[in-house]
């Protein structure tokens, strides 16, 4: 690329995002003229930005972010709040309790809400705040239903409420200020136990012009009154003294009226902390912050005593178990776009999940932090005995050599409001979780086979080859994806008009093998006067804007660019409307979409992302709103497809950026990870970590999105990710091209074997993400919640359950001649899926590999539906048979499931049309029942096959549908290991069913 007379062809990174060699996203059209502002921002970005991996000075530690270092510079054991018993009072839903921060005299109000479902909700708010603080909307599905709350007792330094459940307490301490939750005599979870919560209260800055003139004239009045009216004075004192101890509603002037603080240098050092650097503005690197309302943030710590694991808070390239941050810095939880990220750090990176799960042998605990500003967590451990409550632990509990987790929580604005899930095993707490923020949306079939991207497929010619290519070489796929050099000059909702003249065309090509599309749409506008997004947009004046009122301008892939305001309900409304087929032209319904650089990604911002004091809908800043922004991204987007559809259609939408409830709406990937063997390796966790906090529909880009695999590493990383919830292979502008036929025959070979495994297995895929659908329980879940009382569990990174039947162990390793596997349960069978050898719990069983190994154990006891039959595409298999794998466990019994529905309208919602089969073995009898009372559905598809693993040979099979005779069946038995195979049995999928083996 020519830039200003000069020719560039480097690979650079520009304050941590990707950037080409060749400058395809940055630069203009060709023909366009790039004016002087434009030359030196690429000249810039090129001078800035020549490195091979994030530059990790582009984010802010904790220390550069002034409100996490003034949180974290709070030390335990003195905190100045204390409760007021005293004004209690206990409403239907919730109880208020007033508090007092002694050193500044400033009330918070404390709500709690028992909720149904075991779940508590616990507010604090500034009782009679400057301005209101923003509160999260949208992102629960509704208020919360709440259970009462009994108060069992009080006295002037305590107050005891039960909790729905009478097992269940809260226990609220006056002075200072903390809450205990208690189940018999078993302390659950402790709430500023450490004293550590802060809450800083909205206030007028002091050294303002305006606050000068006032105190210098105040000052002079004073003045003038202590001459001439001494007595007058004192008198005045000594009653706004009186008033002052009784302002926050004491006015009884007993234990809990507001007392002088008796630290005097504490009350100092809080008037001086008012002039702190970064309280009323803040700089990063060349970035200024005005901050407006000055400091106002929120923190709050948690103890959990008997606790070592938890796990959650994604999105972080680091282990399932969260570790200790002592010593460094705290995991953060603020949407960036980081280029070609580093693995086993808590930097922050494109999404932000504030949910964390407590796990220990008795049970599972979880906490969600709804805040959707900047975000730091600390971790670190402990000794419950030696922290501030452990007097009580030894009450309840009479040990204190505990083991403890400290949790930390720090927020840059908002409230604090957080809920706690009490379990107590890990499936109530998803359930508990879903019942907040909503389940993980059933997806499209199609979805959750194999997607074939690049940046980018060059020309209709170039998508109609590689669709060809899969035809040709005999491997399935559904979906073919286009980057943003399909748009006519980065301007989202168009076309190349000559790379991609006839969109239409080449969808209906694509149509005709029941092939899908997705394309780019990214929330950056262009600014082009003759763009009608940017125009509609402009003039409906829904952009975000500055401090100063005019809208923002950032710089991303078409150059200056807007950022629509997705806060605003009238902005997602429109922005839906442009997916009708008549507004996003040469569009159609096999067209998908994908949302990038969401967080949202501002290159030549503070950390690549928008200003903070930048505003809203309602004046709320963008420090207040920032991790909801990709949400409301990925909202609008889904719900233009579902109106686009008349309603009818299931939407297929892919984000980059996400917070609580993005599962809602869609699917996420790990964002732009390497062709590095420790990329693949950490895409495990960080999937896993996403599944416990809601999000099952989860994968990374197959192959590394930067740099080019080796042969070995891209043929481990499809067998990894053919047992992902999300299978996409996408890869980097700059990269060899990396279709499955280019490495040579072998290995093509073994590229098409896993896929074809995750086409086999797509009718387990599905059901399984029907459960997370109805139940918010994660697709792909990590041992222990399987195995929640074995501890070898719960560090497990490399392997993991697919639902509650298949485990499998990746081989993550060059050049690996076998994998350590841990086979948990005593006396549970495990089933090599694809020799079908036994093998039993508990043990760690060394498996040897080859390169077209995938170590994967279908559990003893359970049922797995597969259609084995090879298609181009997940649709063509809708009326094919079914196989039922039915691997027996130590009492010869087994059980399964499978959800069956048209595979992508809401009719299985809407219409009842869908088949639940509840799948028994037992006493040597295979049964097929119902699992619904209410759905039903017509379907052509029946069960060819049943291989039951285990089982001896029989003198005969036969089968009876209900009403009909009893017919007998083929099979064939292998001793060695016993498999018994039973060959067409013939009935549909929906009938009622009973297989005999005598």
């Amino acid at each position: 690329t020519s830039v200003g007379g000069v020719d560039v062809n480097v690979t650079t990174s520009f304050g941590g995002v990707r950037v080409s060699s060749s400058w395809a996203k940055m630069a203009p059209l060709a023909g366009e003229r790039l004016s002087l502002r434009q030359i030196l921002v690429t000249w810039v970005t090129l001078y800035v930005a020549l490195i091979e991996a994030v530059d990790r000075s582009n984010f802010k530690t904790c220390e550069q972010s002034s409100f996490c270092k003034r949180q974290r510079s709070v030390k335990p054991e003195h905190s100045p709040y204390r409760a007021l018993l005293n004004s209690l009072e206990v409403t239907e839903k919730s109880i208020k309790l007033q508090l007092i921060n002694e050193v500044n005299k400033v009330p918070l109000l404390l709500e709690v809400y028992g909720l149904q479902g075991n779940m508590t909700r616990i507010k604090i708010n500034e009782l009679i705040p400057l301005k209101p603080r923003f509160e999260v909307p949208d992102v629960l599905i509704q208020d919360p239903p709440t259970v009462p709350l009994t108060v069992i007792g009080k006295d002037e330094s305590s107050l005891e409420l039960g909790l729905g459940r009478d097992q269940y307490k809260l226990i609220v301490t006056s002075k200072p200020f903390r809450m205990d939750i208690t189940t018999g005599n078993e302390l659950l979870l402790s709430i500023n136990s450490r004293g550590l919560m802060v809450f800083e209260h909205l206030r007028k800055r002091k050294d303002s012009y305006t606050e000068k003139i006032s105190s210098t004239v105040s000052s002079m009045w004073n003045k003038i009154k202590n001459v001439f009216n001494s007595e007058k004075k004192d008198e005045t004192a000594e009653s706004e003294e009186v008033k002052t101890e009784q302002e926050p509603g004491d006015g009884d002037g007993g234990a809990d009226s507001l007392e002088k603080p008796e630290d005097t240098d504490a009350q100092k050092e809080s008037e001086e902390v008012e002039d702190e650097a970064g309280m009323w503005d803040e700089t990063f690197k060349s970035h200024a912050d005005s901050k407006p309302n000055g400091p106002s943030s929120v923190g709050l710590d948690f103890s959990l005593p008997g606790f070592e694991h938890v796990y959650g808070i994604p999105e972080h390239a680091d282990s399932l178990k969260l570790k200790t941050t002592e010593g460094g810095d705290p995991y953060r939880l603020y949407n960036l776009d980081v280029f070609q990220y580093e693995i086993a750090n808590p930097m922050a990176l494109y999404g932000s999940v504030p949910v964390m799960l407590a796990h220990n042998a008795r049970r599972t605990l979880g906490m969600f932090w709804l805040n959707a500003a900047e975000t730091w967590v600390d971790i670190s451990s402990n000794t419950a005995g030696k922290t501030l409550f452990g007097k009580m632990l030894d009450y309840v509990q009479g040990a204190n050599e505990i083991p403890q987790t400290d949790v930390r929580w720090m927020s840059e604005s908002g409230i604090i409001d957080v809920f706690v899930m009490l379990g107590p095993s890990p499936f109530d707490v998803f359930k508990q979780y879903a019942s907040l923020t909503g389940t993980q949306a059933l997806p499209p079939l199609f979805s959750i086979a194999y997607h074939q991207s690049r940046w980018n497929y060059n020309d209709e010619s170039d998508v109609q080859a590689v669709d060809a290519g899969f035809d040709q070489h005999d491997i399935p796929y559904d979906v073919i994806w286009l980057d943003i050099e399909h748009t006519d000059g980065k301007r989202y909702f168009t076309w190349d008009p000559n790379k991609f003249p006839s969109p239409k065309d080449m969808l209906q090509n694509l149509a005709s093998k029941k092939r899908k599309m997705v394309s780019i749409v990214d929330p950056h506008i262009k600014i082009d006067s003759g763009y009608k997004i940017h125009t509609a947009v402009q003039s409906k004046n829904l952009y975000v804007k500055t401090k100063d009122g005019s809208d923002y301008e950032g710089w991303c892939w078409p150059g200056s660019a807007g950022y629509p305001d997705f806060t605003n309900p009238e902005m997602r409304s429109w922005w839906a409307s442009m997916f009708a087929y008549d507004q996003y032209e040469g569009s159609m319904e096999n067209l998908y979409t994908w949302n990038d650089m969401n967080e949202p990604s501002v290159f030549n911002g503070p950390e690549v992302t928008m200003h903070k004091d930048t505003v809203h809908m309602d004046g709320w800043e963008h420090r207040d709103v920032h991790n909801l922004y990709a949400f409301y991204v990925q909202m609008a987007t889904a719900e233009g497809q579902i109106q686009r559809s008349g309603g009818t259609e299931r939407p297929f939408v892919l984000t980059r950026g996400f917070f609580s409830g993005s599962q809602r709406f869609g699917a996420v990937w790990t964002g732009d990870n390497s062709a590095e063997w420790d990329h693949l390796k950490i895409s495990l966790p960080m999937c896993l970590s996403m599944g416990l906090t809601g999000i099952s529909f989860c994968g990374a880009d197959v192959g590394g999105f930067f740099k080019h695999p080796s042969t070995e590493l891209l043929v481990r990383w499809y067998q990894a990710g053919a047992y992902q919830p999300f299978f996409r292979a996408h890869a980097h502008l700059d990269t060899p091209r990396r279709e499955p036929w280019l490495f040579g025959d072998d290995n093509k070979l073994l590229i098409r074997a896993a896929i074809r495994q995750r086409y086999a297995l797509l009718p387990f895929w599905y059901t399984a993400f029907y459960h997370a659908h109805r139940t918010g329980a994660p697709v792909m879940r990590p041992m222990w919640v399987e195995f929640p009382q074995d501890v070898d569990t719960f560090s497990l990174d490399e392997q993991y359950m697919l639902g509650s039947a298949l485990l499998v162990r990746p081989v993550l390793e060059q050049n690996a001649h076998g994998v350590q596997v841990y086979l948990p349960g005593i006396g549970q069978f495990w089933y090599d899926a694809h020799t079908h050898q036994r093998h039993h719990g508990r043990q760690n069983l060394y498996v040897p590999v080859t390169l077209g190994s995938i170590p994967v154990f279908q559990r003893g006891g359970t049922i797995v539906p597969r259609k084995d039959r090879v298609r181009r595409s997940s649709s063509c298999t809708h009326d094919d048979p079914y196989t039922l794998y039915v691997a027996l466990d130590s009492q010869n019994a087994a059980e399964g499931d499978m959800f069956v529905d048209d595979g992508h309208t809401f009719n299985f919602e809407t219409k009842n049309e869908f088949l639940h089969r509840r799948f028994t073995f037992a006493n040597n009898v295979l049964s097929s029942r119902s699992a619904s009372s209410t759905g039903q559905f017509h379907s052509a598809a029946w069960l060819e096959r049943v291989v039951i693993m285990g089982a001896p040979r029989p003198s005969s099979v036969a089968i009876k549908v209900a009403g009909g005779q009893e017919l007998p069946l083929a099979f064939d038995h292998q001793p060695t290991p016993p498999v018994l195979t039973v060959r067409k049995p013939a009935v549909n999928v929906a009938a009622d069913w009973t297989l005999y083996v005598r």
